[in-house]
């Protein structure tokens, strides 16, 4: 199965306030955050959604694996 392309502009609109979906892109996979309790309101302690957060893990108390699971629903444009 292969997963649509979506622009940083197209991401950020799935921020959880501008639409319904919550999504945050990693490594440039994207993936459906809305489901976590965690990511309410699209907002996840200092970080919001509708982003790329590759660059912020690293001060993370987690690390990638946190992603595993959450469903990847497309791919970051370069």
């Amino acid at each position: 199965m292969s997963l649509p392309t979506y622009t940083r502009a197209q991401l950020a609109l799935r921020n959880g306030q501008d639409r319904n979906e919550i999504w945050v892109a990693f490594r440039g996979v994207i993936y459906d955050v809305g489901r976590s309790r965690l990511w309410r309101n699209g907002k996840h302690y200092e970080h919001w959604a509708g982003q790329d957060l590759t660059a912020e893990l690293p001060d993370a108390p987690h690390n990638e694996n946190v992603f595993d699971k959450f469903e990847a629903v497309g791919l970051l444009e370069n």
